[in-house]
């Protein structure tokens, strides 16, 4: 069983973040709220994905599990305005969601759970480096960096956080010190991320005033942030590139 009613802008924003790596999801559903967890197709990210019952103006579910196809339902919620508030019914007995807003209902099918790829573990990684940046300064360097390589390089050298890219004739350097930043701690750190990814989260990422990062030497980046008014939260994982010496 599964029935919920929640704002058009926060559901959006929470299927988004979840689309950037893959397609479609498993979600698990419990009385406290749904999560996900998948990583994309090239096993390069991984995101993990919560929103509590808190996030939603009702929330009735018990336990269980949704295959959904997350570019179909973006689409459905391309008819909702932000104001709106969106209605989601599991039907049991046709297994299918029923999505309502403003007198429109839409009966979408849903995927077997079974035809998913399954939960990635997520690795629990101590690393030396952690930052907390404002969205906007993320996605403007990375905006920055896709215009001269592939990829950008996010490092802490003293008390300076860095991202940079360099192609074969231009280099992009972005310097943050601490004041710059909501918070710096730790020592120092340096890895190689690719752009295709990152410009995908930062999208997402640009949306929020506060974003964790978590950096090492040649170790994957995590990344963190609240979403729904701080009643959800998305972290997603890159592994790096690791540079031949």
């Amino acid at each position: 069983m599964f029935k919920a009613l929640i704002g058009a802008e926060k559901l959006k924003d929470s299927i988004e973040s979840i689309s950037t790596l893959v397609d479609e999801a498993r979600f698990r559903l419990t009385s406290q709220g749904l999560s996900v967890k998948a990583v994309d197709p090239a096993n390069v990210a991984m995101v993990s994905f919560e929103l509590s019952k808190d996030a939603f103006e009702s929330f009735d579910a018990t336990e269980g599990e949704l295959g959904i196809d997350l570019t179909k339902l973006i689409g459905v919620m391309e008819m909702a305005e932000k104001s709106d508030n969106i209605e989601l019914e599991l039907d049991e007995a046709s297994h299918k969601l029923i999505v309502r807003m403003r007198g429109l209902a839409y009966t979408m099918s849903l995927l077997d759970p079974s035809s998913i790829r399954k939960e990635p573990k997520v690795p629990s990684l101590d690393l030396p480096a952690h930052i907390v940046i404002r969205g906007e300064d993320i996605k403007r360097a990375v905006k920055a960096a896709e215009k001269v390589s592939d990829y950008m390089s996010m490092g802490v050298k003293g008390d300076v956080f860095f991202m940079e890219a360099e192609g074969d004739t231009d280099k992009v350097h972005v310097e943050l010190g601490k004041s710059q930043l909501i918070d710096l701690q730790g020592t120092d750190a340096k890895s190689l991320f690719s752009l295709d990814y990152l410009s995908d989260m930062s999208k997402i990422l640009g949306k929020s005033n506060e974003v964790n990062i978590d950096l090492g030497k040649d170790f994957p980046l995590k990344i963190r942030i609240k979403i729904a008014e701080g009643h959800g939260e998305v972290s997603y994982m890159l592994a790096p590139r690791v540079e031949s010496e």
